[in-house]
């Protein structure tokens, strides 16, 4: 990026990237820097959503800021804020760069910090019973597809107890 005659190397989402003006049209940028005893890091966004998020994200121990694009280049904000609500590993682990035990992580980290915080819509909240038995059902197998279909078959306020009982009879006809 050329400000005044001085070039700057900004990292930025693909999110960002897709959104940029053409060749040579003025661009504003919202920036977080981050100086290294190495190197003096530059990373840009088109949105106050997106750097909050970023900022978020790299508070995290062992998530970096590449691995924070990624993040953000697979998911908007809003898509992240959604997957932590509801506590949806499935959504981050298709992020390239993203296992499963990174992405739990990332939930449990970032669970009440997005979303409210950013302004963001509530997404429609999976309660906590509901993610309970959705990682009982991962946890013994069962994909994550099949899991929701069980979950969409339970009667509402169904406890976690009953719940998991009744999504297994559903799943095993």
């Amino acid at each position: 990026m050329d400000v005044q005659g001085v070039g700057y190397e900004v990292d930025v989402p693909m999110s960002t990237f897709y959104n940029l003006p053409g060749l040579g049209a003025p661009v504003t940028l919202l920036t977080h820097f981050i100086v290294r005893e190495d190197a003096q890091l530059l990373y840009g966004f088109l949105t106050e959503e997106e750097r909050a998020t970023f900022r978020e994200v790299v508070k995290i121990s062992g998530v970096g800021p590449r691995t924070a694009l990624s993040i953000l280049s697979g998911l908007s904000a809003a898509e992240l804020a959604q997957a932590v609500t509801a506590q949806d590993a499935g959504r981050l682990v298709k992020v390239p760069g993203i296992g499963k035990k990174t992405a739990e992580r990332l939930l449990l980290e970032l669970k009440g910090k997005l979303g409210a915080d950013l302004g963001l819509p509530a997404a429609d909240a999976v309660s906590d019973a509901q993610s309970d038995i959705t990682q009982a059902l991962l946890a013994l197998g069962y994909n994550e597809r099949d899991a929701k279909a069980a979950l969409k078959a339970l009667p509402p306020g169904v406890g976690v107890a009953e719940g998991i009982k009744l999504a297994l009879k559903a799943l095993s006809r």
